[in-house]
């Protein structure tokens, strides 16, 4: 990364930094992140729930899928700018929710947002962010962001965080739905772990004790609840951690504007469906009344392409802008989305593809 980089757990001496090599190197990045971070707040970042069967197979489930090149089209550079919900944005790759990102780093959140700035990407700020809402909002300025949404404590207080995100500028509700009940996450288990003191849930109510991991998912959501948060926040609002066509069609009828296809980093349902394979019936499903996205292991440009031309919008990136911001803070975070940019553009003029709204479902066929 350019320049000194801050570290979450000191700063380092010039020999621990390693030189950037010339192409995104996800790898090099983790293990960096993993010799920097405490040991309990890397498993939170990297963990999943159960036997990790779900986490292990996001990234190959992308590789499940061949890419097939056209040939002669006269294609050498890509544009990545698309439009989301309507806005503009300079990339279809954006960063997903990840919670606690003070952990990572000092600035948390708000250098994530003046990364994914940097790098004109859309940026989906958590519900268990350590700063406010309004706070990244304001670090975001100058670009598109999202609020995603938790029901915590009470309906009045998540009531008011849906106001608060369309009073605040953002440009969705995000709700995450796949949360009925907190995930086992065994490596979370084993450390006792606790969000470190010094931090807090900066979007929780401010009054009694700091709440547990378990306070994330008290109470469950129906469908009629789309509708409302719509009208409470005068958002859209896109529905995260769908992973069926029927579940999807029931959304859209419900007042979703979008359907995001998500396993939620592993950490809830194990084993679970990819994102991957869940993409396409989603898509079929619903894709021609709402735009779909997905995360979930995506590690490179040919998996961003794999998911466009499967029917994805956009895709979401997590735990490698959690690495970004370890290494970097902001510069790490726009490193990390625009050398997924770079991958990106370079494998569509390879396989002649010059439009990133507009991927032919013939892009790609299941790896034989």
């Amino acid at each position: 990364m350019p320049g000194q980089r801050r570290r979450a757990v000191g700063e380092p001496t010039p020999e621990d930094v390693p030189a950037e090599p010339p192409f995104l190197d996800l790898g090099q990045l983790e293990d960096d992140a993993r010799a920097h971070l405490p040991a309990d707040v890397f498993d939170y970042y990297a963990g999943g729930a159960e036997s990790e069967t779900t986490l292990a197979e996001a990234p190959e489930a992308w590789r499940s899928w061949r890419l097939r090149p056209r040939v002669l089209r006269g294609i050498t550079s890509v544009p990545l700018s698309t439009d989301l919900l309507g806005t503009a944005v300079g990339s279809p790759i954006g960063v997903a929710p990840w919670a606690y990102q003070g952990m990572a780093h000092p600035d948390g959140e708000l250098a994530t947002a003046r990364g994914a700035a940097a790098a004109g990407a859309l940026m989906t700020v958590s519900t268990s962010a350590t700063h406010t809402l309004e706070e990244v909002a304001a670090a975001s300025a100058g670009s598109s962001a999202w609020f995603q949404l938790y029901r915590l404590h009470s309906t009045a207080h998540t009531e008011d965080l849906a106001r608060r995100a369309g009073n605040a500028g953002y440009r969705a509700l995000v709700l995450t739905v796949d949360l009925p009940l907190l995930g086992r996450r065994r490596r979370d288990l084993r450390s006792d772990f606790a969000l470190p003191a010094g931090l807090r849930m900066a979007n929780h109510p401010a009054d009694g004790a700091r709440p547990s991991l378990q306070d994330l998912a008290t109470a469950t959501w129906t469908f009629d609840d789309i509708a409302r948060f719509g009208r409470l926040s005068g958002l859209p609002v896109v529905v995260k951690g769908v992973l069926r066509g029927d579940d999807a069609v029931r959304c859209v009828r419900a007042g979703a504007a979008a359907v995001w296809v998500s396993t939620h980093g592993g950490r809830q349902v194990d084993p679970a469906v990819a994102s991957a394979h869940a993409l396409p019936e989603v898509v079929d499903a619903v894709g021609g009344d709402v735009e779909v996205y997905a995360d979930g292991g995506i590690r490179s440009g040919s998996d961003v392409l794999t998911a466009l031309a499967l029917g994805a919008r956009a895709v979401f990136v997590g735990r490698p802008t959690i690495w970004g911001l370890t290494a970097g803070g902001a510069d790490g975070v726009a490193r990390v989305l625009d050398g997924f940019g770079e991958e990106l553009a370079h494998t569509m003029a390879l396989c002649g593809v010059d439009d990133v709204r507009s991927v032919p479902r013939d892009t790609v066929v299941p790896a034989r």
